[in-house]
């Protein structure tokens, strides 16, 4: 790579997720592209060399990328660890997320996807944990960030990552994760900030409003058809106003903010969308979203 390319580059922060098959690699990179970074799925670990000096040539516009690299790049793999340490030679900012289970859990999320594990096609599922433990041991080694998904809901996993990874990332961002919810299908868990918009006109007594989601513009007129909802937005905007910099001023690292309505498919869906706009655009704030119960049911998205 040629001398002086990194003092020209946007580059910042190049993370590389790895670890073991079904530990949950394709979730923790949601959340780095939710927070806005350039992610890349299933990348060769030879080929992170070239897409890595490919953003660190004058011009490029990335800033912060994300790559997960694991044991589907087949023998390709078995080169991460000596490319991680090139592009620390080389003096690229390269930070390593790694992510392990214990056996059980593994083999439980392969019965119930019932996919094949790429290092066990033909035998058991617990035979290629153990050959792909071996295969990842270097890279593990070499990780900056270890997380044991074992026991981790989706949205677990989301706020642990969002929480070690993106928060720290720079100094004085809250890692926010905002969450649509059905209060039929049973309260927000681990929330910081609920509220209930249960008192908005409700899509789903309109037949031909009802399979759609809160995604649908026709959902989100319906919604704020009556003025309410515009008058929630102009008093909860200024609530996150003033209470985000005093959390980070406080310390906080992670905010989980949750929006309930009855099935978890309109009126909360359409809010965190609109709040998800408003706070990534905030320099404090780094946001990603989860909506939980969305998909219940038969839906239009």
């Amino acid at each position: 790579m040629a001398s002086g390319v990194k003092s020209r580059s946007r580059l910042r922060d190049l993370v590389i997720i790895s670890g073991f098959s079904g530990a949950g690699k394709s979730l923790a990179m949601n959340v780095f592209e939710d927070a806005g970074y350039f992610c890349v799925d299933n990348l060769p670990a030879e080929m992170i060399r070239s897409l890595a000096e490919v953003f660190m040539r004058r011009g490029s516009k990335v800033e912060r990328a994300c790559i997960v690299s694991d044991l589907r790049g087949g023998t390709y793999f078995e080169k991460l660890a000596e490319v991680i340490d090139e592009l620390e030679a080389a003096g690229i900012a390269c930070r390593v997320l790694f992510l392990t289970a214990d056996e059980d859990t593994l083999v439980t999320r392969y019965k119930e996807t019932r996919r094949r594990h790429p290092l066990a096609q033909e035998g058991h599922v617990t035979e290629g944990i153990t050959k792909e433990a071996r295969l990842l041991g270097p890279v593990r080694e070499r990780a900056d960030t270890v997380i044991d998904t074992t026991g981790l809901s989706a949205s677990g996993l989301r706020r642990k990552v969002a929480g070690e990874m993106l928060a720290s990332e720079v100094a004085g961002k809250l890692a926010v994760t905002i969450t649509s919810f059905g209060f039929k299908h049973g309260p927000a868990r681990d929330a910081d900030l609920l509220f209930d918009v249960r008192f908005l006109p409700n899509p789903h007594y309109e037949p031909d409003l009802r399979p759609f989601t809160g995604f649908d513009k026709r959902i989100v007129d319906y919604v704020g058809r009556d003025g309410r909802l515009r008058e929630f937005y102009d008093r909860l905007e200024p609530l996150l106003d003033w209470l985000i910099p005093n959390y980070v001023g406080e310390g906080k690292s992670h905010l989980v903010l949750a929006i309930g309505c009855t099935g978890g498919r309109h009126r909360s869906v359409t809010i965190v969308e609109h709040l998800a706009d408003l706070l990534r655009a905030r320099p404090d704030c780094f946001v990603t979203v989860e909506h939980r119960d969305v998909e219940r049911g038969n839906v239009k998205v």
